[in-house]
């Protein structure tokens, strides 16, 4: 759901705990490819990091999170000279799979689209600290795409935590990022340490 209410309380754990916070949109397919998301995420962090001096903040210094699709492009961004590190909740980092079920029928992948567009498939990635987040009540092919992205980015030497949350589901996680206190805002403050911000 997109809307005030629900961008106001992902915010509210983040500013609470004096963390700035940005909201990034991007246009859904069909309306637009995959190739085009991940190019609207880098022009948004473009903007940022230009518009961040003015406000007294380093441009240089951006943790990246998303949910769900957010947790793909956030990853998929991560390569931008301005981003430090990222929280990835709940997200699918092998594409293939898409290709082969209903979902293909707005996503209108290709091979080769899939594979460009899978941080599991990348032969390099950033050598930034990324924290991957899933519930432990999270459907089992999602459960398992976050356990194999971690685990390819362990074996790649490249810095990675994976955190379970217990009980939580695809939704439900979401919850512990509300409060300063919440099981997500932990981890957020974990990955701000260990990115240097």
């Amino acid at each position: 759901m997109r809307s005030k209410e629900a961008f106001t309380f992902v915010a509210s754990g983040p500013l609470s705990a004096g963390i700035n916070v940005a909201l990034v949109g991007y246009t859904l397919s069909p309306e637009v490819s995959i190739d085009e998301m991940v190019t609207e995420i880098r022009h948004a962090l473009d903007w940022l990091a230009s518009t961040l001096p003015a406000l007294g903040a380093d441009p240089s210094k951006i943790l990246l999170s998303g949910w769900s699709a957010g947790a793909h492009l956030a990853v998929a961004a991560m390569d931008h000279p301005s981003v430090r590190g990222c929280v990835a909740i709940s997200g699918i980092y092998d594409l293939e799979p898409m290709r082969h079920c209903y979902v293909n029928d707005k996503l209108c992948l290709d091979e080769d689209a899939a594979q460009r567009n899978s941080p599991i498939r990348q032969q390099s990635s950033p050598a930034l600290p990324v924290a991957i987040v899933i519930g432990g009540a999270e459907v089992p092919v999602m459960y398992q795409q976050s356990a194999d992205y971690a685990a390819e980015r362990a074996k790649c030497g490249l810095p990675v935590v994976f955190h379970e949350i217990l009980d939580a589901n695809h939704f439900s996680i979401l919850e512990g990022m509300g409060r300063a206190d919440g099981s997500l805002m932990v981890i957020v403050r974990e990955a701000v340490a260990a990115a240097g911000l």
